[in-house]
Order: C-alpha cells, then sequence, then structure tokens
C-alpha cells in the first residue's frame, strides 16, 4: 500500500456523499466541488480546454464522494483560498509533492503538516507570484485547516471538524465521522444528527425541550442551527 492512502475496502474510502451534500457539509459552492473531483471543461480564446481533477472520486459510483475525498477538499480550501492561485498551478505542486515523498495522496497525508508543506509550497511559489508573506500566510491558513482532522495510529484521517465563519480554529462543536451516523455531521461527543436537530427547531420546538430530549446544551443546538444554515 503506498504511503498516504487507507487500505482496501477501508470505510473511508466508500461512497457516501452527493456533491450536493458535500458541498453543503464544507460550506463551498458544489460547482466548485465538482470541478476538483471531475476536471472543468471550458472555452479559452475559441479553444475548449479540459483540466484534470485535483482530488480523486470513489471508483464507479454514484455517490461521487468518500469521506476521504471530503477531507481532501476541506484541506484544499485553505490553499484555494488565497487569491490568485490557480487550479493548473496547484495540481502541478500536489503531483511533485507526492512524487518528491513517495506519497500517493497528499492531500490526505499527515506530512502536509509537515515535509510536505515546505515542498508543496515552495514548488507553488515557483509556479505563481506568491510573496514571502503570501506563502507563510498560506501556510498559517493550511495549518488551521489540518489541525481540523483527527488521524488514527496510521496517520489517517479518522475524523473531520467542518468549519464555518466566525468559529476559531480551536473551537470544534461539528464533527463528521464515518462510523457514527453513516457519515452525517453530527454534535461532537453526541453522535446526534445537525439535520435532525435542524428539522425539529424549523417545525417549531423550542431549544429548552430539544436540550432536554437529547442530553445536550442549548449552545450546542445553536451551533447546529448555525453550521446548517450558515453553508
Amino acid at each position: 500500500m503506498t504511503r498516504g492512502a487507507s487500505s482496501p475496502g477501508d470505510i473511508r474510502d466508500a461512497p457516501a456523499y452527493t456533491f450536493a451534500a458535500a458541498a453543503r457539509h464544507l460550506g463551498m459552492p458544489p460547482a466548485t466541488l465538482r470541478s476538483w473531483v471531475l476536471g472543468r471543461i471550458y472555452r479559452r480564446g475559441g479553444e475548449v480546454v479540459e483540466t484534470e481533477p485535483l482530488i480523486r472520486a470513489p471508483a464507479g459510483s454514484r455517490s461521487p464522494i468518500s469521506f476521504n475525498t471530503l477531507v481532501e477538499a476541506h484541506v484544499l480550501r485553505a490553499i484555494r483560498t488565497k487569491d490568485g492561485v490557480r487550479m493548473g498551478a496547484v495540481r502541478k505542486a500536489i503531483a511533485y509533492a507526492e512524487e518528491s515523498l513517495g506519497i500517493d495522496r497528499l492531500l490526505l497525508s499527515d506530512e502536509l503538516r509537515t515535509s510536505g508543506q515546505d515542498i508543496f509550497l515552495d514548488r507553488l511559489r515557483e509556479l505563481i507570484t506568491l510573496t514571502k508573506s503570501g506563502q507563510l500566510a498560506m501556510k498559517q491558513m493550511l495549518l488551521a485547516y489540518l489541525k481540523r482532522v483527527d488521524r488514527d495510529d496510521e496517520a489517517l484521517p479518522l475524523r473531520l471538524y467542518p468549519l464555518r465563519p466566525a468559529w476559531s480554529e480551536d473551537r470544534k462543536p461539528i464533527v463528521i465521522d464515518p462510523r457514527v451516523s453513516f457519515g452525517r455531521p453530527t454534535v461532537a461527543g453526541s453522535g446526534i444528527s445537525t439535520v435532525a436537530l435542524v428539522d425539529r427547531v424549523d417545525a417549531g420546538e423550542d431549544l429548552e425541550t430539544l436540550a432536554r430530549d437529547y442530553s445536550l446544551s442549548i449552545g450546542q443546538i445553536e451551533d447546529a442551527v448555525f453550521y446548517e444554515r450558515a453553508a
């Protein structure tokens, strides 16, 4: 097995999410996620241009996103938040770092926090106009997103704590765990689906009743509502 890859049959690589669901979980446009996973076809100067994917979908499935793909997209968001970072340059920098380190999937690898990050960012800086300060800012953003991924004993992604506006990097109220609630977002430590809570709020139930029924705090229910509605 190549370093940075999970074992065959691992639930983390099993088809689990549609583009719409995965994009909602990550708080990003579905069209952007689709282009990262499937590539793009567009016109430039009268010619048809086709770009290769940045991350991979589970093979032969109608559900194009696995948990691992979700993690890769989460990490990629940190890189693409910087203005002027072209997808083609990112693709080349990822491929270069994977070849240098012998890693199959850099965006899943824990080495992206150490030597892999330096190799990737140095190569990216060579490919685009990125100042030293811009590189430092991207490094800090990347580290913040990587901290939201829990890993197992083999340093492979185990849980993802998705990010929402106004949440600091240390706030992790919502978790996505492929072994819990079929991989749906849940309130951390409870296994209770955020969608289930929001549905009951929308049905008119008050927060005190929900907190009592689920043994949650009102703050936890408010976090679930904010997570779902801020997407």
